[in-house]
Formats: C-alpha cells, structure tokens, sequence
C-alpha cells in the first residue's frame, strides 16, 4: 500500500514523529478551531477536547495506522479503519473535511518539527494521510448508500423512562410520520444531536438498548458526573435536566461494528459495566428472538444492584435463552446468587470456541479481555465498543 520511498522515509521518522504527536495533535485541533470555530460548537464533542481525550484518540489512530503500513504492507488495518467510520457516518462527516483536516494537520508538523519536515518526509506522511483519509472516505461512502439517510432528521421523544437514578431510557419516533424507520443490528449506536443553552449543537453517540415496536427507537443515557480533571458530561446533563415528552431530538441513522455477525452456533459472552449494559441487552433480546441454543454467557459489573440500568431486561432476555448462564458483580449492596467485587472470570467457564463482547470503562475491558486469552479465547473473537474517543489504541 505505501510506496517503497516513502515507507523507508516513515520508518525512519516514526519515531520523531510518534515521540511529538501529541503536541503535533493539539497544535492540529487549535488551528482547526480557529479557522473554523463552527466545527468545535456544532460537530466536535467540546467535553472530549477539554479533556484531550480526543487529541489521544487522532494521535493513537495516526501512530497504528503508520505502524500497520510498515509492519504490513500488504494488509489494511480494516478493523481499525471500520470503526472510525461508523462514527465519522453517524455524524455526518463528509470528503471534503478531510482536506480541511490535512491542510492544518501538516501545518502543524511543521511547527512542531520544524526543519526536520524536509520535501521528501513532508511526501511520504502526505501519502501516509491520504491512504488512510481515501479509505476512510470510501468507507463511509458505502455506509451512507446503505443507510439511505445520511446526516441526522428531527425525532420526536415520546417516552421518558427513569431506569436508575443517573440513567435514562427516550423512546422517540420521527417527526414525520410517514419516515420510515430502518432495522438496526444489535450492538448498533445512533448519534443524537441537540442544541445547549448557549446555543452550541452538539452531538453524542449513545446505543440502541431496544425496539418496542417498528416506529419507535430506544436509547438510554447515563448522566456524565465531571470531577476536577474533567466536565460535567453537558449533553447527558442537558438531556437528563431539560428533555421530556413532545421535545424533539435530531437522530442519525444506526451505526457501529459492533454486531453479532453470525451467531448461530457459536457460544457467547456479553460482559459489561455501568452503561455499557445497553448494546448487551439489545443483542440478548435479538439472541431470544432468533432463538439462539448455543451457551451465552452473561457478565455485569456495577456499583450495586440500584445503579444497575436495565436490570430486568438484562435478566429477563437472558432467561429465555435455553442455556444461558448469568454472573453480576456488584461493588456494594450484593444480593443472593450475585457477587461482592469488581468482574473476575476466575470462576466463569468459558465454553471452547467462545465469541466475546465487551463493553465498558477501558480498564474493565482491558482486564476482561485478559483473562478471556487467559482462558483461550482467541484475540480475534474478541470485540469491544468505547462510549467516547476510542483511547484502546492510544494506550496499547
């Protein structure tokens, strides 16, 4: 994929180049946002930027994307790239940002690395960017022919359901009645986009946890608690605080990878914590209703049976599977046949064969997949989905 000239030139200026991405990224993003202030009040999550959450994100991806090419130069990293495009899809990014991208991004190599970025280095990341953004661009092309609907349309909440005290359940339906409302995969998230008190659009992705008939969609939120290295999550809170029946949200199209696939005859485990509950509980419905006879096995962790959202879902869905095994772990308040503690697999048989799902804070997800190797279970079946800016590669 990348030409021999170029790939002798990226491998010896990788590391100069993964040692500054960082600061690289962080000069990207201020000299975006002040050409283009828009992009942060309208289309960027402003809590990840404060954060630097997101700066991570795009310097993680930029470092493996690099490394694939030269480690693999007959491969494409398509699970890296899949999952950057359904969230580039579901918020409507378009081809002709990645050159607005490319043009602040080298701007910013070369503040930081100055003289070092001769033409022949400057070439040779160039074509780095332009494999990736070009595959990225084709990828999201095919995504949006799929959808039929590409961007995001007015949906009208129609219910408002309290699951636990921090987390809530909006059933909402198009303001056009006569829209027609697409399937979605179980697993899938859809992005939902509101306008603050300050006037400023902002978007968040929050996963299908349901679909209590073919008009409606269902998505539950928990409300994002900030401390003092980071904010107060202002789209949960608005949502939390300010949105009830009759309100209207702006909805994309279902998008993400992680999905069952086929599932017919293989066992499963679903191991989640806190919030991630809720792709587990769609893909468990969806598991009960094909009639899955394979073992699945059911792993949650929370902070106690109370903070626990979805709960009854989670157990009744489980239930009507014919040999389903259910293991809670509460850090407080645990009740009979639950466990006291953070998840550990220790005592969980984990069938040969097993295809896993994981979803939730990064360190339980990086624990879990852990002891699933441990166990046996392949690295390739095991699949995991991030609420926010996906730091697994950051942190790799």
């Amino acid at each position: 994929m990348l030409s021999e000239p170029s790939a002798v030139t990226v491998r010896a200026t990788l590391p100069a180049v993964g040692a500054a991405i960082g600061e690289i990224t962080e000069r990207f993003y201020a000299r975006l946002f002040a050409a283009h202030p828009e992009l942060l009040r309208n289309l960027f999550n402003r809590g990840n930027q404060a954060a630097g959450t997101q700066r991570q994100a795009l310097a993680g991806s930029i470092a493996a994307f690099a490394t694939h090419l030269l480690d693999h130069p007959d491969q494409r990293p398509d699970a890296m790239l899949g999952r950057i495009a359904h969230k580039h899809a579901s918020l409507g990014v378009a081809p002709e940002q990645y050159a607005v991208v490319h043009e602040h991004l080298f701007a910013a190599i070369v503040e930081v690395l100055g003289e070092a970025v001769t033409p022949e280095v400057a070439a040779a990341w160039d074509e780095v960017y332009w494999l990736m953004a070009n595959a990225l661009i084709a990828i999201e092309k095919r995504l949006y022919e799929e959808s039929g609907e590409p961007g995001l349309r007015p949906w009208e909440v129609v219910e408002r359901i309290t699951e636990t005290a921090d987390v809530t359940t909006f059933r909402v339906r198009p303001v056009d009645s006569g829209t027609a409302v697409r399937g979605f995969r179980a697993g899938q998230y859809v992005s939902v986009g509101v306008t603050l008190p300050d006037g400023a659009r902002q978007i968040r992705q929050y996963s299908l946890s349901g679909a209590p008939d073919e008009s409606v969609r269902q998505f539950s939120v928990k409300r994002v608690h900030g401390d003092a290295a980071t904010p107060d999550g202002e789209v949960s809170q608005h949502l939390h605080a300010r949105v009830r029946e009759g309100d209207v949200l702006e909805l994309s199209e279902p998008y993400g990878d992680l999905v069952l696939g086929d599932a017919a005859d293989r066992p499963l485990l679903l191991a989640s914590a806190g919030i991630g509950v809720t792709p587990m509980v769609a893909m468990l419905a969806a598991l009960a209703a094909d009639g899955h006879g394979a073992p699945v096995t059911v792993v949650h962790g929370d902070r106690s049976p109370a903070d626990h959202a979805l709960r009854a879902d989670h157990t009744s869905y489980t239930a009507k599977l014919p040999d389903a095994g259910v293991h809670f772990f509460y850090e407080r308040d645990a009740e009979p046949g639950t466990r006291t503690g953070l998840v550990d697999l220790a005592d969980v048989d984990v069938a040969p064969g097993t295809r896993a799902y994981l979803c939730g804070p990064l360190p339980f997800m990086r624990a879990i997949r852990t002891q699933l190797i441990d166990k046996g279970v392949s690295p390739a079946d095991i699949h995991y989905e991030v609420f926010g800016p996906d730091l697994w590669l950051a942190a790799a």
